[in-house]
């Protein structure tokens, strides 16, 4: 028992249940949001923004389940590293639940919710950019060195926009930014991480 417990391999199934089941109702919550939308169209106006940014959500939670199979070179487990990565996804399942509210009784329309509660959103993603620093350093050098010096200036682009996106209500920049996430995004996932190893 003490064996099999100590094997990198067991740990690290065992963790990334614990994340999958959390990653697992963050996507489950997106997904109920659109299946909402598809049954109750004239409910309240759509937003095409916000819907970009449920999007953005949707492969970003999908793109992390991913990347974070990376751990599975992980020889070394703690309850810090354990602890940090279900905060990590804890934190995801916010940003999910805060970008498709379960109910908008306090909001007209899809657009005044998303810039009413803009300040929480994009502060959440920031945040979820600034944690990503760790979540990369905790893969190891190897791992930090193959994302170049991209890595930093994306993040840092991701944190700097996010919070003029907290201070800002213009639908311009926001229509911007939400189209340049996306594709960046993609970018990011196919040139990286197509392959993993």
């Amino acid at each position: 028992m003490a064996n099999e417990l100590g094997d990198p391999h067991t740990l690290f199934f065992h963790v990334r249940m614990v994340m999958g089941m959390v990653i697992g109702l963050a996507l489950a919550h997106l997904l109920r949001g659109v299946a909402r939308v598809i049954e109750h169209p004239g409910d309240r106006a759509l937003y095409w923004v916000h819907l970009l940014w449920v999007f953005f959500m949707f492969m970003y939670l999908v793109h992390f389940w991913w990347w974070e199979l990376w751990f599975s070179t992980q020889t070394h487990w703690t309850f810090g590293i354990y602890f940090f990565l279900v905060l990590y996804s804890l934190l995801l399942y916010l940003l999910a639940a805060l970008v498709f509210p379960e109910h908008l009784t306090d909001y007209s329309s899809y657009r005044d919710y998303f810039y009413s509660r803009r300040v929480w959103i994009f502060g959440v993603l920031a945040l979820v950019f600034v944690v990503d620093f760790p979540d990369t350093w905790l893969k190891g050098k190897e791992y930090v060195e193959r994302l170049g010096p991209e890595y930093p200036i994306r993040n840092m682009g991701f944190i700097v926009l996010s919070i003029a996106a907290m201070a800002t209500r213009n639908a311009t920049f926001h229509a911007v930014f939400a189209v340049a996430a996306i594709v960046y995004q993609l970018s990011w996932i196919v040139r990286l991480y197509d392959v993993l190893g």
